[in-house]
Order: structure tokens, then sequence, then C-alpha cells
């Protein structure tokens, strides 16, 4: 599994709100000192999670009314807020969170196969799942041909509409049963404040939203902190920057 660099997520912010966003960067900042696979921390103990999170929520709207074309919306009917019920499990060493998410993905479809079968499907190899095509190739394998489709942002960071097009695309996965499969790279801090970091990547679900699919619910197989967080979609895009997710 390949390194890349963390990305900015407020790189595509203009005026007031570059400014306002920087500053809540600023205080964000942390330097990696360890070459492991993944490193977990509480956010520091001066900083409020809550101001922090409105900083960059309010930036982002900012820049929306700067926007030109229609983006990418959920669908009207869908419900506000929604998750799911799924079978988890923790990934068993190290390389196998891509076999781990897939199955949790697969347990609400009413498939529960073990991890091992999984991995022996993906390919899963020492340096772990090659990509969210993998994924995707044995979730419609598994659920039925072309049920899942992969998205892939591209780039250092999610752009605007990109992070809308996540939204709407968490929203219509969950509102239908489906698990979103994440794969992520580098660090991100979630709504209760911890730091997690995978700078080698790492796979997670998407297993429920709240806020019409602003807020996500993530089930990570790691054995890191809890099993279960909410993040802002912004940050989820922005965490899978040049990477991608199975939906």
């Amino acid at each position: 599994m390949e390194n890349r660099r963390i990305p900015n997520p407020f790189r595509r912010l203009t005026g007031r709100a570059r400014a306002t966003a920087m500053a809540a960067a600023g205080v964000l900042a942390v330097t990696a000192t360890s070459a492991s696979l993944l490193t977990f921390a509480p956010a520091p103990a001066d900083v409020n999670v809550g101001n922090r999170a409105g900083i960059a929520q309010m930036a982002f709207t900012m820049d929306n009314h700067d926007r030109d074309g229609a983006y990418p919306k959920p669908p009207a009917d869908a419900p506000k807020e929604k998750s799911l019920g799924y079978d988890f499990q923790y990934q068993p060493n190290f390389y196998y969170c891509g076999p781990a998410s897939t199955r949790i993905a697969l347990s609400a479809q009413g498939h529960t196969p073990s991890q091992d079968d999984v991995a022996n499907q993906l390919g899963t190899t020492l340096a772990g799942t090659n990509s969210s095509f993998e994924i995707m190739r044995v979730l419609n394998k598994v659920i039925g041909k072309d049920v899942y489709q992969v998205r892939e942002i591209s780039g250092p960071g999610a752009s605007p509409r990109q992070m809308d097009q996540l939204q709407a695309d968490v929203v219509d996965s969950i509102s239908n049963g489906r698990v979103v499969v994440a794969n992520i790279v580098g660090g991100a801090t979630d709504n209760a404040g911890f730091w997690r970091s995978f700078p080698g990547g790492h796979y997670v679900t998407v297993v429920g939203y709240s806020d019409e699919g602003r807020q996500v619910q993530v089930a990570d197989p790691s054995g890191v902190g809890p099993n279960t967080y909410w993040m802002s979609t912004i940050t989820m895009a922005n965490w899978m920057a040049g990477r991608g997710y199975s939906h």
C-alpha cells in the first residue's frame, strides 16, 4: 500500500471562507511522528471540537454561494437520517481491512461469509486489497450484477462537487440498504475529537447518515478506538481523496 500526501480539505475555498478555514486547519495540524500503519489520538485538549466543525462547515457553506452550475443532490424522497443493520467483525490482522469492510457491506444484505473467503475473492495479500474496484467486483458477484459502482476522488483533496456527490451517493445507497465501502488514506478527526491516521491506506464502511447526508456514520474494523463513529461528509470526502469508494 502506497503512502500519499494527506489532502487539504480547504484548497478550493475563496476569500473570507479560505481565511476562516485556514485558521481552523492550523488548529488541527498534526505532524506524523511514526511510520506505523495507523495512529489514534484525541484532539488537543484546548480545542473546542464543536467550534472547529462549525468553522469548517461555515467556510464550506460560504463557498457554496460562489458555485456555478448544478451540483449533485440527495434523492428528494430519502429520509433525513438512516442507519443500517449489519454484522460487525474486526479485522484479524493489519491487512484484512478490505475483507472485513466488504463483509460488513455483505452482511447488510444478509450474506455472512468468512473474512478468509472474502479475502480469497478480493485477491488480498500482505500488501492489502488493491482498490475499490476489487471491492465492487466481489460485492456485485455476491449481491447482483451492477448493484455497486465505484466513484473515484482524484487529486490531493475533494472538490465541492465531489463532496456533494458523496453526500448524494451515501443517502442513495443507505436509503436503499447498501453499505458504502470507503478507501481512505491519511488522517482525519471524527466528531468526538479523535484523530485516526492510516498513512498506507485503509478501508472503512459508511453504515448510516444524518442531517440529510451531511454527517456519516462509520463502522471501522481496525480495532483502534470505537468501532463506530461519526464525521462530516466533507471530512470523509477529503479522507478518501486520491482513492474512492464503492457505493
